[in-house]
């Protein structure tokens, strides 16, 4: 049994109508070749700004105890789901960019698939739960604590996963029933479901009807009950009495909605035109691709940091205590090694200044800490300040 080299592409001969594939080879954004590495410039600032500030979300999260509610636990599951997408897709596309066609093998490209789409509705569902936690705080505020409990919010998260592998699994399978014998290089930076379909010589009409019904039974259901749970907020938000009630209750739901329609505006638009719109050039439908994974995870800790109070205090509390350790312990040293220089060498200082910094910072927090807790006991649930 011989082998056929297509590039870095092998395939692997079984009868005389299908091949078994072992590769796949991802081009990049066909037509743009030229461009890719002037591309690969913000397309990386964007990955940086998601990693750093969805991890700053979720440390700040993970370090208040203040902020474990469910409205921000839920912007933590956000965060995380945010840095996973972007993670799975962003190096690979990367690599592309800089150094040409990378080839994928037949598991990897499977397994980039299964994720990318996983994560995709998963993020989706968080929104959806989101606005729920809006609804209840809004409409029913005096049940906000006994409704959303830390074991609801436990049990959302893992129903939320189940979800996610449940709907795309059988997307996979669908994908092994395929036989694969003219083109295997696919004009994409990553391998989603009908990019790889496309590519078979039997028909992949059952892939095409799976995806399509799936997509709308999860994202669009996601947005249509979205969409209902806030016009149940805003019908409430009109009913109450002063305008300054008004203002908070929107104000509340700023962000949120930020971010809902940066997420389904980017998504929808790429889905129907990579259905329905057969004159719009492939380039743009693979620049639309990239994005709508890309740009909800960047602007979410920016427009979450800017109207969400507590989220934007705390980062900056974060920065301003680190900041002033950071000084007074360098001054501590630079006076140790200044008496002491020859027997101080700089391995010791860089020691001696980290493990000051370690306690000093963890001094300072957990004053803090008691602080708020103090000063935060009795706190009604649910009631979140916006700027």
């Amino acid at each position: 049994m011989h082998l056929k080299d297509l590039g870095h592409l092998f395939i692997r001969p079984c009868n005389s109508t299908s091949t078994h594939l072992t590769s796949f080879l991802l081009t990049g954004i066909p037509g743009l070749e030229d461009l890719q590495i002037w591309i690969s410039l913000p397309f990386s600032f964007m990955y940086l700004l998601a990693v750093i500030g969805n991890g700053l979300v979720m440390a700040v999260v993970a370090w208040d105890r203040n902020l474990h509610e469910p409205m921000y636990l839920f912007l933590a599951m956000l965060a995380l789901n945010d840095v996973l997408l972007c993670t799975v897709t962003v190096p690979k596309m990367l690599i592309i960019f800089w150094q040409g066609p990378s080839p994928s093998t037949y598991p990897a490209c499977l397994t980039q698939m299964f994720f990318v789409h996983a994560l995709f509705l998963s993020e989706s569902a968080v929104l959806l739960a989101m606005a729920f936690d809006r609804y209840v705080a809004i409409c029913a505020p005096l049940h906000y604590a006994t409704l959303l409990t830390g074991s609801l919010i436990s049990k959302v998260g893992l129903a939320l996963l189940a979800r996610s592998v449940a709907v795309v699994t059988p997307g996979v399978f669908l994908i092994f029933r395929l036989h694969f014998c003219r083109n295997n290089v696919i004009h994409h930076t990553y391998c989603e479901n009908m990019g790889i379909a496309k590519l078979a010589c039997n028909s992949y009409a059952l892939n095409s009807i799976y995806g399509l019904t799936a997509a709308l039974l999860t994202t669009g259901l996601d947005f249509v009950l979205i969409s209902l749970s806030y016009w149940l907020i805003l019908r409430t938000v009109f009913q109450l009495p002063s305008k300054e009630a008004r203002t908070k209750a929107f104000g509340t739901c700023g962000a949120h909605i930020c971010v809902i329609l940066i997420f389904y505006t980017l998504a929808f638009f790429s889905f129907f035109t990579h259905r329905f719109g057969n004159h719009v050039p492939r380039h743009v439908l693979i620049l639309l691709a990239n994005l709508y994974l890309l740009v909800p995870p960047t602007m979410n800790p920016i427009v979450y940091g800017i109207k969400t109070k507590e989220i934007r205090m705390r980062v900056l509390g974060l920065y301003s205590s680190i900041s002033s350790v950071v000084q007074k312990n360098i001054s501590e040293v630079r006076k140790m090694s200044h008496l002491s220089k020859s027997h101080f060498p700089i391995t010791c200082q860089k020691f001696l200044l980290t493990k000051m910094l370690f306690r000093e910072f963890t001094i300072q927090e957990t004053v803090k800490q008691q602080q708020q807790d103090a000063c935060g006991h009795g706190k009604p649930q649910g009631d979140h300040k916006f700027a």
